[in-house]
């Protein structure tokens, strides 16, 4: 069986084609993708073919954030989302339940394992999720930057009644500052360039929404967000922190490079944290949208057939939305 697969092969150049699809291994079962969310990383590969220290070596199939049903196996018929990161159990991190700092991980759409973008793929079985009859395939999709968000809340420390910032209101920002609220923190600030962010961000919860520029300097929280990848947001992090605060870093620079003004975080005895990707906690995100927790819905502002996955991009890089969906 023959089906499309997008595939990146160098900066601005990704092509739809039809590829054999791969019959399943035991220990794997076949899913028919239905939604792949556009992530910032993906951006990173499309418009500089590479993040961080990896670079773009052999045309790939990009997308992490994906859901489908499966059909045949075990779950045939369940709408799963796919767990992206295949770590393998057996290193020392793994053992210490560290399973997102895996040294042997394989993640989809990085390196040479091809990801979501595309109407089918097998994948591991014990890395599908089932979901409840009330996500569909987009809500399913979203599992996985939602899981980013609980994963740097989790860095964070954050107790209830903490006062939190989020630096940065892509689609990750706005879900810490959901995510945030359900443990009982409150979300004193949030700061964006975008207007169209800062109203996103406003709906999700945050009580002072402001841009970079109208940081009000009267503000001292307990653990801040940096979710924009740039050293003016970490700047800004750091600023807004109280004395013996935490600062987690989340987002990704496009230089590979982050510097901040040491002398700040010094002074105040700041703890930085940074994120990388997420633990184990697909289960806890089911559940946090299962029982309306946290709204992923809303967040979803674009959407995509496959054969216009180029026009995808060029919207998710050009931030005029939230999320853009892609549905093979």
């Amino acid at each position: 069986m023959n089906a499309a697969v997008a595939r990146l092969h160098g900066m601005g150049d990704v092509r739809v084609a039809e590829e054999p699809v791969a019959s399943p291994v035991p220990g794997e079962s076949l899913v028919r993708v239905e939604a792949v969310g556009i992530c910032g990383s993906d951006l990173h590969w499309y418009d500089e073919g590479g993040i961080g220290d990896a670079k773009l070596g052999s045309p790939l199939v990009i997308g992490h954030e994906f859901a489908g049903v499966v059909e045949g196996g075990p779950l045939d018929g369940r709408r799963v989302a796919v767990d992206p990161a295949l770590h393998c159990g057996h290193c020392d991190r793994c053992l210490e339940g560290h399973q997102n700092l895996c040294a042997n991980v394989v993640f989809a759409g990085h390196g040479s394992c091809d990801g979501g973008l595309r109407e089918y793929l097998s994948w591991p079985t014990e890395s599908l999720h089932p979901l409840p009859d009330s996500m569909d395939g987009v809500a399913g999709a979203m599992l996985e930057p939602l899981g980013v968000a609980i994963h740097a809340l989790d860095l964070g420390h954050v107790h209830l009644g903490a006062d939190v910032a989020v630096v940065g209101c892509g689609p990750i920002g706005l879900m810490l500052v959901e995510v945030a609220r359900a443990a009982g923190a409150r979300v004193a600030l949030a700061v964006d360039p975008l207007p169209h962010r800062r109203a996103a961000a406003e709906r999700a919860g945050a009580e002072v929404v402001v841009a970079p520029e109208d940081v009000p300097e009267r503000i001292a929280v307990d653990v801040a967000f940096e979710v924009a990848g740039t050293d003016a947001a970490v700047e800004v992090a750091m600023r807004v922190s109280r004395a013996g605060a935490r600062a987690v870093l989340v987002g990704i620079p496009s230089d590979d490079r982050t510097s901040f003004g040491a002398g700040l975080a010094r002074r105040k005895g700041l703890t930085i944290v940074m994120a990388r990707r997420m633990n184990a906690v697909y289960p806890r995100a089911i559940r946090l949208v299962e029982r309306g927790l946290v709204d992923v819905d809303w967040l979803t502002t674009d959407r995509y057939p496959l054969d216009r996955v180029s026009e995808a991009l060029a919207a998710a890089s050009a931030r005029t939305g939230l999320k853009v969906m892609v549905e093979p």
